[in-house]
C-alpha cells in the first residue's frame, strides 16, 4: 500500500482522463475476479494461504505450441508448428527455425538445443520416403547463426536395431515423446510406438534411450515395463524429465542419473513415475522405481503423486532444480498443471503464519481460456521461480508465480 500512496501524486493527472478501472482494473472485472479468488491473493498482503497467480500479458505468438523449455542461455525456447522458436524473457521471438513436427525441446549445458520432430528418409533408396521419427541436434540457437549438426533418427540411432532390418509402417508409427540431458550432456530420448516384444532381439519401441554428447546410442533404462501398468513402467510415454536444469552454475547442478516419466495408456493406473536407478552385480545398472513415494503421510499432505488414476493424459513434467525441488505435471486430460513436492505430495509448503501444518494445494486449471484455465496444456518448464505452460489449445504460453514469492 506504500507504494501507492507514495505515487498517486505522480498518476493523479492519468487517472482523471482515464480512470482508475482502465489503469488497476476493477473489481467488477471478471479476469481480476478470478485472479483474486484462484490465486488466494489476500488484499492486505497478509498471507495466510498460497497459490499459483498469472505473470500478464501472457504470450500469444504461436501456433499450436507443444513444449517449452528455459535455456541454460536463459533464452526461452518454444516449440511449434512453425518450428523452433527463440525468445527472450520478456516473451520477444528472436528467431525462428523450421523443423517438421517439432514437438519437444531441450538444451544441455554446452548451449546445444535438441528437437524432437520428424524426417523424410528414403530408406531403400528407391525414390520413396518414410516419414520418420528424429531428434535435430542444433548448436548457434542463442546468436541466431542456428545449425543443424546432427540428426537422430529412428530405428538407425538405436544399435539393437543394427541387427533387425526396417519395419516399414510399424517404425513410421514410432515417435520420439521427449528429450532431456543431464548435467555431463548425456541425453535421454523416451520413445513410443506398436512393436514392445519383450522376447526380441531389438528393444521394444516403449523406451528411453541414452545418447552420450556425440550423440551415439550408450543404452537405455533397462528393466522398465512396455505394456503393463506398474511403478516401472513406460507404457505409451508422452514425457521425461531429469533433474539436472537451468540455471547454469558451477557447482550444485544434480548429477543424479534419475529422471520421472509421464504416460498415457489409459490402462495405465500410474501415469507419473519417478524412476530410479540401481546396481546389480549380475544384471549391471538397472532401472525401477522409488518405492519412498508409495507411502502416504496424511498428517503432510492430502493428495499424492502416486495415487492410482491421479491422472488422466499427462503430457509433460518438469523438476524444479532450485530450494523447492516442486514436480510440475501437465494434463491434457484435465486440463490442469499440478505440483508436488519429492516427496509426492500434493502442494506447497504453507506460508510463514499460516494456521495449517500440512501442504496448500495450488495445483489448478479447468477447460477455458481464462487465466487460470487451459485447453490441452502440452508442455511445462520452471526458470526462477516462474512456472511457464505451454496451453496448447489456446495458442498461448501462461507465466505463474507463488503469491508467496511476490514482491
Amino acid at each position: 500500500m506504500k507504494k501507492i500512496y507514495l505515487g498517486i501524486t505522480t498518476v493523479f493527472v492519468t487517472l482523471i482522463l482515464s480512470g482508475c478501472d482502465f489503469l488497476f482494473g476493477t473489481r467488477e472485472d471478471s479476469t481480476v475476479d478470478e485472479i483474486f479468488e484462484e490465486g488466494a491473493i489476500d488484499p492486505d498482503i497478509i498471507q495466510n494461504e498460497a497459490g499459483y497467480v498469472p505473470i500478464l500479458p501472457f504470450w500469444n505468438e504461436f501456433v499450436n505450441p507443444t513444449d517449452i523449455f528455459c535455456g541454460y542461455d536463459e533464452m526461452i525456447y518454444v516449440v511449434d508448428d512453425e518450428g523452433l522458436k527463440v525468445m527472450d524473457q520478456t516473451g520477444t521471438v528472436y528467431n525462428t527455425f523450421y523443423i517438421q513436427g517439432a514437438t519437444d525441446v531441450t538444451q544441455d549445458r554446452r548451449l546445444h538445443t535438441y528437437v524432437c520432430g520428424r524426417v523424410d528418409v528414403d530408406v531403400d533408396n528407391d525414390g520413396t520416403t518414410e516419414n520418420l521419427a528424429a531428434v535435430y541436434h542444433l548448436t548457434g540457437t542463442s546468436s541466431g547463426a542456428i545449425q543443424i549438426v546432427d540428426t537422430l533418427i529412428h530405428p538407425f540411432c538405436d544399435v539393437s536395431r543394427n541387427v533387425t532390418s526396417f519395419r516399414g509402417a510399424e517404425d513410421e508409427a514410432v515417435e520420439f515423446t521427449g528429450v532431456t540431458t543431464l548435467a555431463d550432456n548425456t541425453v535421454y530420448v523416451s520413445r513410443k510406438g506398436p512393436n514392445n516384444d519383450i522376447a526380441g532381439i531389438a528393444r521394444t519401441d516403449n523406451a528411453v534411450l541414452f545418447y552420450n554428447a556425440d550423440g551415439n546410442n550408450i543404452g537405455y533404462a533397462n528393466g522398465l515395463s512396455p505394456t503393463t501398468s506398474n511403478l516401472r513402467s513406460v507404457w505409451d510415454i508422452t514425457g521425461i524429465a531429469t533433474f539436472a536444469a537451468p540455471p547454469q552454475s558451477l557447482s550444485g547442478i544434480s548429477g543424479s542419473p534419475e529422471f520421472i516419466v509421464t504416460l498415457n495408456n489409459p490402462a495405465a493406473q500410474y501415469k507419473c513415475l519417478w524412476i530410479a536407478q540401481f546396481s546389480d552385480p549380475e544384471s549391471g545398472i538397472t532401472y525401477g522405481e522409488n518405492a519412498a513415494l508409495t507411502v502416504f503421510d496424511y498428517t503432510k499432505a492430502d493428495q499424492f503423486l502416486y495415487e492410482p488414476n491421479r491422472f488422466i493424459n499427462p503430457a509433460d513434467v518438469y523438476i524444479a532444480p532450485d530450494f523447492t525441488g516442486y514436480i510440475f505435471v501437465v494434463d491434457e486430460g484435465t486440463d490442469s498443471l499440478y505440483q508436488f513436492t519429492r516427496k509426492g505430495y500434493e502442494g506447497v509448503n504453507p506460508p510463514a503464519g499460516s494456521s495449517t501444518t500440512k501442504q496448500i494445494i495450488a495445483s489448478f486449471g479447468g477447460e477455458g481460456s481464462g487465466p487460470f484455465n487451459f485447453i490441452n496444456p502440452s508442455g511445462v518448464a520452471y526458470l526462477r521461480e516462474i512456472v511457464y505452460v505451454v496451453d496448447r489449445g489456446n495458442n498461448r504460453i501462461c507465466r505463474y508465480k507463488l503469491s508467496t514469492d511476490l514482491e
